[in-house]
């Protein structure tokens, strides 16, 4: 390989490797195509980027992006938007407002001490920032944030604030590709302040546990053990608890505040920990990375067509936006469908980004 073509080529690859297996410019059939080829042949003299295509016009055509360092730190790209915020959107609320911001404060600094070169990646798809986006009028605003590191491909954040009619924290930890491990997936809500409904889990990309690189649920066990309050079963409604879920994953429905901070909160921090612990122990695996990919893939896919939020997003914020952010940002290794099939919106207040509680796995 030419020392010019080096200059075009690593860009791209980093871009593949390093900051997720679909970035915004291109679709996912050829992204597979190109990060296979990659993988495979970067380090061939024999590689020749244009005829790795079927069609030599696909690769011509694409807007190259060749930065690939992030234009700020994860610090500086969550004040952006003046988080962690410590008031509401909405004036009238006065007790607590922002229920679950100290779950996203101590992840925040639990990756950064975590983590090996934490970065800041930008929440876009080339056309649309993510990061921030508001209802004045509805009194519902969303924050998002997205890291990856040595340990991890993505981390994505999310808080949703609407006054006491909603509080949402998600976040979603998926791994290096070159681990054969679970996904670690937290969903935690609260609704009109009377009902709240938690999900942390490490989702599992295969049927059975032993075909990960590791064992996990005896991990888990212990610390799920101690809590009687997130010991739930979910429904079918919208999920399949069957599938991209453990035997030991936390569920609650409660209508009791007090066991966000005695048992969730508490719960959450050690499920994060041996997340981090689990990969740190585990030796890399080169060679199962693209399957590894294909189920991460596999597990977007799965969520971005069950995620009963879509709906409470297009009516605050857009169908379009909403649709965009879902397969571009929430599981951005989905296919995107057209705007038209985006299911109704939940209505009333604030909304419920993941409908009612009774119908919510």
């Amino acid at each position: 390989m030419m020392p010019q073509h080096l200059l075009l080529l690593v860009p791209v690859a980093a871009a593949y490797t390093l900051n997720g297996a679909q970035p915004s410019f291109v679709g996912r059939s050829a992204s597979t195509r190109l990060t296979s080829t990659m993988v495979e042949r970067m380090e061939t003299a024999t590689f020749n980027p244009v005829s790795q295509y079927e069609d030599a016009n696909t690769f011509k055509n694409l807007p190259i992006q060749l930065e690939v360092a992030p234009t700020m730190t994860l610090r500086e790209a969550e004040a952006e938007h003046g988080m962690p915020w410590k008031s509401s959107i909405d004036a009238n609320v006065k007790d607590d407002e922002l229920l679950y911001m100290k779950f996203w404060e101590w992840q925040m600094s639990f990756m950064e001490e975590h983590l090996t070169d934490l970065q800041y990646e930008a929440c876009t798809n080339g056309e649309t920032d993510f990061s921030y986006n508001a209802n004045a009028k509805k009194k519902a605003r969303i924050v998002n944030i997205c890291a990856s590191s040595k340990e991890y491909r993505k981390i994505r954040m999310t808080y949703y604030d609407a006054g006491d009619n909603t509080q949402v924290f998600n976040a979603v930890w998926y791994p290096d590709p070159e681990y054969n491990l679970p996904v670690l997936g937290i969903d935690i809500l609260a609704f009109n302040r009377k009902k709240y409904l938690a999900i942390v889990d490490f989702q599992p990309l295969h049927e059975e546990e032993s075909d990960h690189d590791a064992t996990y649920e005896d991990l888990l066990e212990p610390i799920k053990e101690k809590y009687d309050t997130l010991k739930g079963r979910m429904s079918s409604k919208f999920y399949d608890e069957t599938q991209f879920f453990s035997q030991q994953m936390l569920f609650a429905r409660f209508d009791e505040e007090k066991v966000v901070h005695d048992d969730l909160f508490p719960a959450f921090k050690s499920y994060v920990k041996t997340h981090v612990d689990l990969v740190k122990s585990t030796e890399r695996n080169p060679s199962t990375k693209e399957f590894v990919l294909e189920r991460q893939e596999a597990y977007d896919e799965y969520s971005a067509e069950r995620d009963p939020a879509t709906g409470l997003f297009a009516a605050m914020f857009g169908a379009e936006w909403a649709n965009d952010f879902v397969h571009d940002f929430l599981f951005s290794m989905s296919e995107k469908p057209d705007a038209s099939s985006i299911p109704p919106a939940f209505v009333g207040g604030g909304g419920n980004p993941h409908g009612p509680p009774s119908g919510r796995p």
